[in-house]
């Protein structure tokens, strides 16, 4: 449907240009009221009451209540019958439940109003589910709900620019919801996506002196015929490219969620979310990655409902579970996925909200290094398999148990399940559950459990190699990241190095990175009246300026995605101090520290720079370097002793269209340590820098 202006009321209230005369206006110019907007249609408001009877009974109320609970632990026992609560059922234990939950659902499933996302459109139907059985148990659950955003939906507007900061606010007001029943006993977390369930496990984590579940919202289904919600996403650059037809990419854009609820298909931010807090010990055996709305996703509910009042009967909190053996265990589950650079972001801010040390860039290179790969899943394939099959070849229990078997997991671990993470394990390998849902994958889609979740010894014959790489260099000295994985393997070398030497071509937004790989003029050029400067094989993409300072670290999946299904893309490489996509792929190099335009290296860089890019996917080393100033090759003195002369490239900055409340997390996350440390709030540490009158480096 084609978008129509709107027009101004003073265009619609002027003559017409055919000379008819505009509608009556009062002396102000303005239209009169609209009577529909304060009378109603009829006079059903006239039976409006100022009195109620008021709940019937009495409340459990004893001397000793009297005498000694706060008056707001007594109010909130009037409360509770107000909202029709027995009051022969209160005195029960009291349990929040906090979700994502997002839209309007009718009791049919069918929308009255559309959330942002499908990831948090049916989570709903898990708090109802848990809460039925916590109710049935005689415990008095709670309901609360901060929904999110959708990093899918908000890829290259200025939307992305509340997406990382959102995580910190919803983190926050889901420990206020916390905090502010003071009377729960335990709090169950039910999340999906790539923002809100990071917030949940932080908030959580923050929380844990009491007993926790997390409830994964699960994932949505692939189509049978079409593509994923991944590749879906790249339409437009590959319409432009004649790759295909505007029929095709309406009807394949139509069906790329076949199913109204869970997260993405692919093992992207919110999948691998939501496997890392299996492997924390948060949720239940088996949970991540369920199909959602169907019924093995509500039994997730349920089991976590029952878990959460055993945890409280036995007086263990989620504090007992998060620990550094559990944070160990969860980077090494992350590695053996392949698992979205989003969780480096993700993963230290838990661990600082449970009060643990946070991992370091040596920590994630050692792990990786030392984990091998053998789950088959997109976007890393070899085949990519969706995130369903992960789950049906037995999700985080096989993926762990095979990496028990490796001497590579603390089994010792405590879960929510009220025991040690050795004996889930053991639990599973024996389980009914487990050979029945791999061999319903075998039946359903003619694949073996085994080439999804690989023995590591077949994996390692298949040539799948570890995932992350960490490079530094003169253009990333304080460290940067690549899923080495993504990298399209016919780049590779008989040894598995990806070697790279190519032009910069800079940028300073991802808008224009768009536009020269669709052969189209950027903003700058447009406004010069310049001809396009198209992106070419075997160019280097510089994306500067788009670290936090500069746009929140937006997501660029718009260029990654568009480089990955162009039939030379994989001639390009990107480097950049923004983050990526958990679905990207291809030579991205992202997360470079410091930002440009915390004085970072990669702001100096200017178009036509000679820059080398070397990743070696087996050992897991890598660099990205100036080498050339245009023909003239440099060592690396001279390499380093121009970037100190050179300038920041004049056209960095914050981008205007930066919400005021993304510039301030900005300057509170970088008081607080930056990326590396996680992008969290470090309370202590930004008051050390105040009172000292220390400055962050926003500009």
């Amino acid at each position: 449907m084609t978008r129509q202006p709107a027009a101004s009321s003073a265009a619609a209230s002027r003559t017409s240009a055919s000379g008819g005369a505009s509608s009556k206006t009062s002396t102000s110019g303005a239209a009169p009221l609209n009577p529909g907007l304060l009378e109603p249609a009829d006079e059903s408001f006239l039976r409006v009451t100022t009195r109620a009877a008021g709940p019937v009974g009495s409340l459990p109320i004893d001397d000793d209540m009297l005498r000694h609970w706060p008056s707001g632990d007594l109010f909130g026992l009037s409360q509770n019958a107000g909202m029709g609560w027995s009051p022969r059922e209160m005195t029960g234990p009291q349990f929040l439940l906090l979700s994502t939950q997002g839209g309007v659902r009718a009791a049919d499933g069918t929308p009255i109003a559309l959330g942002y996302h499908t990831g948090h459109w049916e989570v709903g139907l898990l708090v109802a589910e848990a809460a039925r059985t916590l109710k049935a148990a005689g415990a008095v659950p709670f309901a609360a709900y901060c929904s999110d955003p959708c990093d899918g939906r908000t890829q290259g507007t200025p939307g992305m620019f509340d997406s990382l900061p959102y995580r910190n606010d919803a983190a926050t007001i889901f420990g206020r919801l916390i905090r502010s029943l003071p009377t729960r006993r335990g709090v169950l977390g039910v999340a999906t996506c790539d923002k809100g369930l990071p917030a949940m496990m932080m908030a959580l984590a923050r929380a844990g002196e009491l007993p926790a579940v997390l409830v994964p919202g699960g994932v949505t289904l692939p189509p049978a015929t079409g593509e994923d919600a991944g590749k879906i996403q790249s339409l437009g650059a590959r319409y432009v490219q004649g790759q295909v037809t505007l029929e095709e990419a309406a009807e394949l854009s139509c069906r790329a969620c076949a199913s109204p609820g869970g997260g993405c298909q692919f093992l992207g931010t919110a999948a691998t979310a939501q496997v890392v807090a299996e492997a924390l010990g948060m949720t239940v055996p088996h949970a991540a990655l369920a199909p959602s709305g169907q019924s093995i996703w509500l039994d997730v509910a349920r089991r976590s409902a029952l878990a959460l009042a055993e945890l409280d009967r036995r007086r263990l909190a989620l504090r007992d579970i998060l620990t550094p053996a559990s944070l160990r265990n969860a980077m090494t589950v992350h590695a053996a996925c392949g698992g979205s650079t989003n969780l480096l972001l993700h993963i230290p801010a838990i661990a600082y909200m449970a009060g643990l040390e946070r991992p370091t860039v040596d920590d994630w290179q050692r792990i990786n290094s030392a984990t091998p790969r053998f789950v088959d899943a997109l976007p890393n394939g070899p085949v990519g398999h969706p995130t369903i099959r992960v789950y049906l070849a037995g999700g985080v229990p096989e993926i762990m148990l095979h990496l028990r078997e490796l001497g590579l997991l603390a089994g010792d671990a405590l879960t929510v399940s009220g025991t040690t993470l050795d004996a889930v394990l053991d639990a599973w390998r024996a389980s009914p559950r487990r050979a029945a849902l791999r061999r319903r994958l075998q039946e359903q889609d003619g694949v073996d459990p085994d080439d999804v979740i690989m023995p590591p010894e077949r994996a390692r014959a298949r040539g799948l190699t570890s995932t992350i790489c960490f490079p530094r260099g003169n253009l990333a000295p304080e460290g940067a990241v690549i899923k080495s994985t993504a990298i399209d393997p016919q780049m590779l070398d008989a040894q598995g190095v990806y070697r790279k030497l190519g032009r910069a071509r800079l940028f300073a937004r991802e808008s224009d990175v768009i536009a020269a790989i669709k052969g189209q003029p950027t903003r700058r050029q447009t406004e010069r009246g310049e001809p396009a400067t198209p992106v070419r094989p075997g160019d280097i993409v510089i994306l500067a300026g788009r670290g936090p300072l500069g746009s929140g670290m937006e997501e660029t999946y718009q260029v990654t995605s568009a480089l990955r299904y162009l039939d030379w893309g994989r001639e390009v490489a990107v480097v950049t101090d923004a983050r990526f996509s958990g679905v990207s792929t291809g030579a991205c190099v992202g997360h470079v520290s410091p930002e440009a335009l915390a004085g970072g290296p990669l702001g100096k860089v200017r178009e036509g720079d000679l820059i080398e890019i070397v990743i070696d996917t087996r050992q897991l080393v890598g660099s990205v370097n100036l080498v050339g100033d245009g023909d003239r090759r440099l060592s690396p003195d001279e390499a380093e002793r121009l970037l100190a002369e050179r300038t920041t490239w004049e056209e960095l900055a914050p981008d205007p269209r930066m919400p005021a409340e993304s510039r301030l997390w900005a300057a509170l996350q970088d008081a607080s340590g930056g990326v590396w440390s996680g992008c969290v709030y470090d309370v202590e540490r930004i008051l050390a820098r105040l009172a000292a009158g220390g400055k962050t480096s926003q500009p």
